[in-house]
């Protein structure tokens, strides 16, 4: 099922897609959510971020082909930042410029989990019972503000800013990406194909590695990392975060 939260008429609600409408539920989206009967169309509905995660974890170095090209080696164990909940932006949501001074602003697609059920210390084999499904990200980074001080990696600022954690449409609870691609389009031009297989960490190692590091809760959010073809976006530009199978993220940029 793909979840999707909404607001309409002032109200925030969230259902599930149904073609060009959405199925009202209530409850939790997590705990035995209820349908109840109401049918809105999408046309009629402002997308919202799909889940409200106490935090957002980001993946560094995740990805074989990435680490070959730019000479990294190999990680022994997950490389990671956390990125602050106020930068999260909906579909369709425009991600504003940040001041001058941040210089050059980066699209990262990325695929992202979302947790369903607590994960503390959870085995790899275990781990998929914690997922409660995918959806496509856009991990924006102001790339000139990670190294300006040689004395501290500015993850946290660089990775924050309003907007730069753009997450969506849905929620797939279906979706398998073991066989999937991400492509990034910026301005209708492709600047990123890459297999989800080629994750360093994939999907279940990365919840279990995480969750003997910190207890994840239904909501939380871990992105994946990505790979080949980031590159700084202009103002103006529209950035389209696709997945086969998952749907298009897409958001405009300043």
């Amino acid at each position: 099922m793909k979840w999707l939260r909404f607001r309409h008429e002032g109200a925030i609600g969230f259902g599930t897609l149904a073609g060009d409408a959405v199925e009202v539920h209530e409850g939790s989206m997590f705990d035995s959510p209820r349908a109840t009967g109401a049918r809105l169309a999408l046309a009629a509905i402002e997308w919202l971020v799909p889940c409200v995660p106490a935090k957002v974890i980001g993946l560094w170095n995740n990805f074989g082909a990435l680490a070959d090209k730019n000479g990294w080696a190999r990680p022994a164990e997950p490389l990671y930042f956390l990125k602050a909940t106020s930068s999260l932006a909906a579909h369709g949501q425009a991600i504003p410029a940040p001041p001058a001074d941040a210089g050059r602003i980066a699209y990262e697609g990325e695929l992202a989990i979302v947790i369903g059920r607590r994960a503390q210390r959870v085995s790899v084999e275990d781990a998929s019972a914690h997922v409660f499904g995918y959806a496509c990200a856009n991990d924006v980074t102001a790339i000139e503000l990670l190294h300006r001080d040689a004395s501290f990696a500015q993850w946290a600022r660089a990775k924050s800013f309003d907007g730069f954690g753009a997450i969506g449409p849905v929620v797939d609870t279906a979706f398998d990406p073991s066989a999937a691609t991400l492509r990034t389009r910026v301005a209708g031009r492709e600047r990123q194909n890459y297999p989800l297989a080629d994750m360093l960490f994939g999907p279940a190692e990365l919840v279990s590695r995480l969750s003997h590091d910190m207890t994840l809760e239904p909501g939380d959010v871990i992105l994946c990392g990505t790979s080949l073809g980031v590159l700084p976006m202009k103002p103006g530009s529209t950035v389209e975060v696709e997945i086969d199978g998952l749907g298009t993220l897409s958001n405009t940029f300043g």
